[in-house]
């Protein structure tokens, strides 16, 4: 079986640069330009995508240390039943990953080097190419009974709002004035690539475009009060740099379909020391009911990302700790804590 395609983006120009690892060897895809298509390989995309083209924009800076920064990346708000600013999403559609892999293995791009796992990367999707990211709460029992909780009898999810999201190897300051606990959540991202409602969870994996790796960051003392207030968890859950996400992207090939996570492994280390360690079938709700569940509600454009829950271990965090979270499938996100 190959392995997967695994779609990285360095940083470099206004949104960044993409390298395509097929079959143990990283191509220089190029930089991507404001309809989300890299220089090298736009010509296996056809058409652009229909909509308006985003004006340009510096990519999301690594370090974040207040919301000044996070405005040098804007969020380019979806309207009900519109989708984000043009993005790889929508290239990746275009194209298709099969004939990403095609084209790699026929020599159609440069040799690009090798992805270093320290070196800092942009993450996979910016927050303008995302309309919504939505979060699933309390989807590992054991997660839910640490808080002395059930699990929810539906499924409950939250938003994160896109701004948030950083990358791979950066560094994110908590508010000066917040001075309580900050957890780490570590979680498998699922990457939307074709749009529906009230979608059939027989069909909903045919609906994802690929997976990545995400860090709930959670202000859990805000988070306890608002809980306590029954208001939503909005404030605890979008401080700036709030959603490390990489360090890259795994796309879906077969049949059209993503591969079923549930085999894979996903832990969070805080300074080497294992906090988190749970395979992806103990999910109460998985990908396909949590995609059915959450198109019930509203539609799910190409761009948007679900958060699938974090299992048990989460524990607080300090100025200087570096939180690595893994998917064996996937990769591993770092990220450093300053405050």
């Amino acid at each position: 079986m190959d392995e997967p395609l695994r779609l990285y983006r360095r940083p470099g120009g206004a949104r960044g640069a993409l390298v395509l690892v097929a079959d143990g060897r990283a191509h220089d895809l190029g930089a991507v330009d404001a309809c989300g298509r890299p220089a090298r390989a736009a010509g296996l995309a056809g058409a652009p995508p229909e909509g308006p083209e985003a004006p340009e924009a510096d990519a999301a800076a690594p370090v974040i240390a207040a919301a000044p920064v996070i405005a040098a990346a804007p969020v380019t708000a979806a309207a009900p039943g519109l989708a984000a600013a043009p993005g790889i999403a929508d290239w990746i559609a275009a194209v298709t990953p099969g004939a990403l892999r095609a084209a790699a293995r026929d020599g159609r791009f440069p040799e690009a080097r090798a992805i270093d796992p320290g070196e800092p990367l942009l993450p996979p999707v910016l927050p303008r190419e995302v309309g919504k990211v939505l979060a699933l709460g309390k989807n590992f029992r054991a997660h839910a009974e640490e808080f002395g909780e059930d699990v929810p009898t539906d499924p409950m999810y939250f938003a994160k709002l896109p701004e948030t999201i950083v990358g791979h190897g950066a560094t994110v300051r908590v508010p000066a004035w917040y001075d309580a606990r900050f957890d780490h959540e570590a979680e498998l991202a699922v990457w939307i690539g074709a749009p529906g409602a009230d979608i059939d969870a027989a069909d909903a994996m045919r609906h994802v475009a690929g997976y990545t790796v995400a860090n709930d960051l959670t202000a859990r003392t805000l988070q306890g009060e608002d809980r306590g207030r029954k208001h939503p968890w909005l404030r605890a859950k979008n401080f700036p740099g709030s959603c490390p996400l990489g360090p890259c992207l795994v796309l879906t090939e077969a049949n059209g379909e993503a591969p079923d996570p549930a085999p894979w492994r996903l832990t969070a280390t805080v300074n080497g020391e294992t906090r988190q360690d749970a395979t992806l079938a103990q999910l109460v709700v998985d990908v396909p009911r949590a995609l059915a569940w959450l198109s019930r509600h509203l539609p799910l454009q190409r761009g948007d990302v679900v958060l699938m829950g974090t299992p048990a271990g989460v524990g607080p965090l300090a100025n200087g700790d570096e939180v690595v979270c893994a998917i064996d499938g996937i990769g591993a996100l770092a990220t450093t804590i300053a405050r």
